[in-house]
């Protein structure tokens, strides 16, 4: 599973939402979908804008943690394939 550390990283800046969206010029409601990971898709141009306007690496932002129990259909319900190498 993907996650989302902006609201972790604002709050060691004291930053808020609409700081951050005035800082990036990235419209509010898209910062409070990313902010309470909500959004569905992140552009990559907002990443790139928000890391330069937090001064932060994509890594303090992003993280992946690997889900507990391995994915076995896609939200499609398609069957995913592992292949042997």
């Amino acid at each position: 599973m993907i996650r989302i550390l902006l609201s972790k990283k604002l709050g060691e800046l004291r930053w808020t939402q609409a700081d951050l969206a005035r800082a990036t010029g990235i419209r509010p409601s898209t910062i409070n979908e990313i902010y309470h990971e909500i959004a569905e898709r992140v552009n990559l141009e907002h990443l790139d804008l928000i890391c330069e306007a937090l001064d932060c690496e994509l890594s303090e932002i992003i993280i992946r943690v690997p889900d507990r129990y391995p994915k076995t259909k896609t939200r499609t319900g398609a069957p995913i394939h592992k292949y042997d190498d």
